[in-house]
């Protein structure tokens, strides 16, 4: 039986579109109380369209992968100025929108309008390299471009949606990475990973080069007013446009940590506090995944007496602008965090 997913209650082009850009490289989990939360706030494509990018980038704060909100942005502009507020029926059309690529395409084209295209996503992947025991990584363009074959081979142009969304959920509830359940399958027979004894080994992974860390130095500082400290990020950079607390960052073989988080610190008081009066009422280490480092993170709170003025490049938030802005995942946890162990 079909998971019972709020953006199948409702299938209208907007919603199906926002579902897959949210759920690209991100469990279901994960999404759904962002899903009903940015439809709450935008709950048709001209009111996103219109939106301002801090209130847009607040609803998706948290979720990662912040081009896809920007390219969320462009996209919902130009389906409003190009087609009067309506997604095009046609796949060349949605392929030149923003943030469509091969697979968003064809999700929203068949789910949408029962296009006839066959839609890859990873759940798909790995139940297609297991029916044809593929043995070669799908991560490479070969393989890739052949698992697009077999996909559009086998797609049913009576039902493309449902036939897609099928293949989807047979991966998801079935043909798991870990422990398939293949008694439940009704490829079973045909599956020829299966009639190897090979299931869990397929499909077969890329080797993947050693995760780079960086040392992370991030101060949380407060007034005696309640206001915080933080600054804007440029037009650049994987976190462009977000809101942030006061950082600094150097790569670091793990060994080095504590010295590098010193330096880090040296630099920092002196460039954005420079107050030998503030005081330090706590700190907060953890792990934050990347796509491609790792960033062991020390917080330090400070406590500013008075109200002075904000460095250069900083502004003072008051507690409300805090929850509004959008801050990442990383800087939320700090703001949020009730557990700091106090100094």
């Amino acid at each position: 039986m079909a998971r019972d997913l709020p953006w199948r209650r409702e299938r209208t082009p907007y919603r199906v579109w926002i579902s897959e850009i949210m759920l690209q490289q991100t469990r279901v989990g994960t999404v759904l109380p962002y899903y009903t939360a940015f439809l709450a706030a935008f709950p048709e494509l001209g009111q996103l369209a219109a939106a301002p990018e801090d209130e847009v980038m607040a609803r998706w704060a948290g979720l990662g992968y912040y081009s896809r909100a920007r390219n969320l942005m462009a996209c919902a502009r130009e389906v409003q100025t190009r087609y009067g507020g309506e997604f095009p029926a046609d796949p060349a059309a949605l392929r030149g929108l923003p943030g469509f690529g091969p697979y968003t395409t064809a999700a929203v084209g068949s789910l949408a309008f029962g296009l006839p295209l066959a839609a890859l996503d990873g759940n798909v992947i790995r139940v297609l390299c297991r029916l044809f025991a593929l043995e070669d990584p799908p991560a490479r363009p070969a393989v890739r471009s052949r698992l697009q074959v077999l996909a559009d081979e086998l797609l049913e142009f009576a039902a493309p949606g449902d036939w897609n969304e099928a293949l989807m959920e047979l991966g998801a509830r079935v043909c798991l990475p870990r422990r398939p359940r293949c008694a439940e399958c009704p490829l079973a027979t045909e599956c020829l990973a299966r009639a190897q004894g090979r299931q869990e080994e397929l499909p077969r992974r890329a080797e993947r080069p050693r995760v780079p860390v960086r040392a992370v130095l991030v101060l949380l500082v407060r007034d005696t007013a309640g206001r915080v400290l933080a600054r804007r990020r440029g037009d650049e950079g994987m976190l462009r446009g977000l809101w942030e607390l006061p950082g600094a960052e150097r790569p670091v073989d793990p060994a080095g940590l504590d010295e590098a988080w010193s330096a880090l610190e040296a630099e920092l008081r002196a460039a954005l506090v420079g107050n030998p009066s503030a005081r330090e009422t706590g700190t907060l280490h953890f792990r934050h995944v990347y796509s491609h480092f790792q960033a062991q993170v020390l917080a330090r709170r400070l406590e500013l007496p008075g109200q002075a003025e904000a460095p250069a490049g900083s502004v003072w938030l008051e507690a409300a602008d805090c929850v509004r802005l959008g801050f990442s995942a990383r800087d939320r946890r700090i703001l949020d965090e009730p557990c700091w162990e106090v100094t």
